[in-house]
């Protein structure tokens, strides 16, 4: 299983990114997706995660700002708008697959860099 994300970047305070993630291989289907991000010296934290179902969670620090869906069963997105120079971070996709083996377990993209100049 592979999580690939894309649409990291450098933006000025106040704008915006939108953040992608497409998993791929042996999936039976997948409960949770979302993202997490970790900042230069502290440890990695939860943005934002969906369910299959589309219920969604958020850190205070992004709600009303963070938009999280997904487009399809392998797909999520991460709509920033309003950014702030604490959300400077290598942001990584995340989600809760069971395998065509009927395993299941967490799997991991490699992270994409988002940097908001102030």
């Amino acid at each position: 299983v592979q999580l690939v994300e894309s649409g990291g970047g450098l933006v000025q305070a106040g704008g915006s990114l939108r953040l992608s993630c497409a998993a791929s291989g042996s999936i039976l289907s997948i409960n949770r997706m979302g993202w997490y991000r970790q900042a230069p010296g502290k440890q990695r934290e939860l943005v934002a995660t969906i369910t299959s179902g589309g219920s969604t969670n958020y850190a205070d620090s992004v709600k009303g700002r963070f938009t999280i869906g997904r487009e399809n069963a392998r797909n999520t997105i991460l709509q920033m708008n309003s950014l702030k120079p604490e959300d400077t971070a290598v942001y990584y996709c995340y989600a809760e697959v069971r395998s065509t083996t009927w395993a299941t377990f967490d799997s991991w993209g490699q992270g994409t860099q988002v940097t908001v100049s102030s």
